[in-house]
């Protein structure tokens, strides 16, 4: 048998046997309809309190 004549066919059989043990091995992660609490995104808010430029001030920059 001439192995270089099959190597397409031989590599797409080990990438097809590859996958399907891929598959076939893989972990299904637990449903859970609960979130924990670590995992909820909280908002951070900055307040800035500053006084407003006047036109003059502006103006000089």
């Amino acid at each position: 048998m001439n192995i270089a004549k099959n190597m397409e066919a031989i590599v797409i059989a080990v990438i097809a046997v590859a996958a399907a043990a891929s598959m076939a091995t893989a972990a299904v992660p637990k449903f859970s309809a609960v979130q924990p609490a670590a995992d909820i995104v909280t908002t951070h808010v900055v307040y800035v309190s500053a006084k407003r430029l006047s036109a003059e001030e502006k103006a000089s920059l």
